[in-house]
């Protein structure tokens, strides 16, 4: 059985506050912790009720009972696991950088980390207001693509005025993307507010906004979600 240490520690990590503390987070299902388990990253404790066939001090088998009381899911997977928060790398400028501002929806900044892992983006740098993508819906949505983004949370105006990289940004009164000749190097702004997109003091670093035009004939949709126009942009980088 758990025991009630082990119980609080697991279900603490579902706030940052107590992730930043004790340098923890947790990961559900089987094929993203094995994902994770094949990553440079390092495992606290594997809590499952079918054996990993690992290190035994490291893996616990517990009953189902048990997994739905320290399981973060309405329907519990058969495991749940805790690794160490790795120490935060330096961002690399070079290539395609995406930059996020202010993205606070979880499912939205664990779908940007899957993009930039299938378009080849290395370096995904967030505000610090963008949520924490240790927290477990932004882990759930990665489905194992965190091990391989480097994530950096700065402070977005300084990243922005000290690269020489061009600086691009979405608005929706920028060129259209499909007719720009668009370069292999460069940061990516995308804002995290539907309604506002990109801040205003973020937006007076951006050096080329760019757009992505609307086809319907009643021109009635105001804005696409920040995920889906994150793809259609990096998609018309990488086409180039």
């Amino acid at each position: 059985m758990l025991s009630k240490s082990q119980i609080k520690l697991i279900t603490s990590l579902k706030q940052k506050k107590y992730r930043q503390d004790l340098g923890f987070f947790v990961v559900e299902g089987v094929k993203t912790i094995k994902e994770l388990l094949a990553s440079n990253l390092e495992l606290h404790a594997l809590y499952t009720t079918e054996s990993f066939n690992i290190d035994a001090k490291d893996e616990v088998l517990i009953s189902e009972t048990d997994l739905k009381r320290i399981s973060f899911l309405k329907t519990p997977n058969t495991a749940l696991a805790v690794f160490k928060i790795p120490e935060q790398t330096p961002v690399e400028t070079k290539g395609l950088i995406v930059a996020l501002d202010d993205v606070r929806d979880p499912g939205n900044l664990g779908t940007i980390i899957r993009l930039c892992d299938w378009f080849g983006i290395k370096q995904l740098v967030c505000s610090k207001a963008t949520v924490d993508c240790f927290n477990p819906k932004v882990i759930q949505a990665t489905m194992g693509s965190i091990t391989r983004v480097n994530i950096s949370y700065v402070d977005l105006e300084t990243f922005l005025k000290d690269t020489d990289l061009p600086v691009f940004g979405a608005f929706m009164d920028g060129e259209n993307v499909y007719k720009k000749q668009l370069p292999q190097h460069g940061v990516l702004v995308m804002g995290g507010n539907e309604a506002n997109g990109v801040s205003k003091a973020v937006e007076a670093l951006i050096t080329e906004k760019i757009s992505i035009p609307r086809f319907g004939d009643l021109q009635a949709t105001e804005s696409l979600n920040v995920a889906t126009a994150t793809s259609i942009l990096i998609s018309e980088f990488r086409r180039g």
